[in-house]
């Protein structure tokens, strides 16, 4: 009875980041791609936008309505806001609403805690799921990255999400080594706009901090004079008024250096930490770069000065994970030890 009625239920892999949430359609591929974001009328409760066009609205809602971040960290900040999003990302996948009762696989920080993980399970039960599980994100990167990660070698992978970095050595279908840092794409953006602070005496919105990021950020000096500069407008601290300021990307490079330090050095604690036999593999190997804080500019040639590894980024790092996920979906029974155990009471 169970396999007439999946398909009703279409199973779906779900990555839950802090800066987006990416949903993987057993069968059909990515469907869902939207910022983590929900924008709620404070008077009447109700969800005002989900996703893209709750995004466009951080920083810019009127005194009754906020949007909020719901995840933190990688982790569930907000469980009643969560449970929300992930609910209707699952109606916004399954038109079917009323029988739709998927299993539902979701990507998690390997760090997490006993608590955090019962409440991602708790939200997808909530959310309308059959079944939840859980993988770990530094595992569904590895499969999405397309590694070898059933053979006897050790797999080096550093996934750089919104809220957290997740290091690991996988081999035999498991994590030998990991390390979990809550620094990400989130704690670059507030170090932008600390510095504009500090130096330019100027308030930075979080939405033009990233695009700052995005557009002149970079974790390594490229040795060329013509680096690019670009504008930034914001508040001035001192007259109060709107100013613009022109910054250059040397010194983008010198507010983000402390969280690149945290992530490299992540990477290198958990180097220290890997058995004789998997180190050797990984210096033939090298380490894969994935996630979306992979994107940043001359971050690899920063990881291999420090290191000495070979390093590459994988082909969509902002989709392995979810596409990782997926693969566990598409293949339930034979990919299913990679899954976190743990049956519902």
């Amino acid at each position: 009875m169970g396999n007439k009625l999946s398909f009703l239920g279409r199973d779906m892999a779900v990555d839950l980041g802090t800066a987006n949430t990416l949903v993987y359609l057993r069968g059909r591929g990515i469907v869902l791609n939207e910022p983590s974001v929900v924008a709620i009328n404070t008077h009447t409760g109700k969800i005002v936008a989900v996703g893209i066009e709750a995004k466009r609205m951080i920083g810019r809602t009127p005194g009754n309505i906020v949007a909020v971040r719901p995840l933190k960290d990688g982790v569930i900040a907000d469980f009643d806001v969560t449970e929300r999003m992930l609910r209707y990302f699952i109606q916004k996948v399954h038109k079917r609403r009323h029988f739709a009762k998927p299993r539902i696989v979701v990507a998690v920080p390997s760090g997490i805690t006993g608590v955090e993980q019962r409440a991602v399970k708790e939200a997808g039960y909530q959310a309308g799921a059959r079944r939840v599980y859980i993988i770990e994100e530094p595992m569904a990167a590895a499969i999405g990255a397309g590694l070898p990660v059933y053979e006897p070698t050790g797999n080096m992978v550093v996934d750089i999400g919104g809220g957290t970095t997740e290091v690991a050595i996988i081999s035999l279908g498991g994590i030998v080594t990991s390390q979990s840092v809550r620094v990400g794409g989130d704690e670059l953006d507030q170090a932008v706009i600390t510095f504009a602070k500090k130096e330019y005496s100027l308030m930075l919105g979080e939405r033009s901090a990233e695009e700052i990021k995005i557009a002149i950020g970079s974790a390594f000096p490229t040795g060329g004079a013509d680096e690019p500069n670009y504008e930034i407008r914001g508040r001035d601290l001192v007259s109060g008024l709107p100013k613009t300021v022109v910054i250059s990307a040397e010194e983008v490079r010198r507010a983000i250096e402390e969280p690149v330090n945290a992530i490299v050095d992540a990477v290198k604690t958990t180097l220290d930490k890997c058995p004789p036999e998997l180190s050797g593999d990984i210096m033939d190997r090298g380490i894969a770069l994935t996630g979306g804080g992979a994107l940043l500019k001359h971050l690899d040639e920063r990881v291999r000065e420090e290191t000495g590894m070979p390093i590459h980024l994988v082909d969509n790092p902002l989709d392995s994970v979810v596409l990782g996920t997926g693969k566990c979906i598409e293949d339930f029974e034979s990919l299913r030890q990679v899954l976190v155990p743990e049956p519902r009471r």
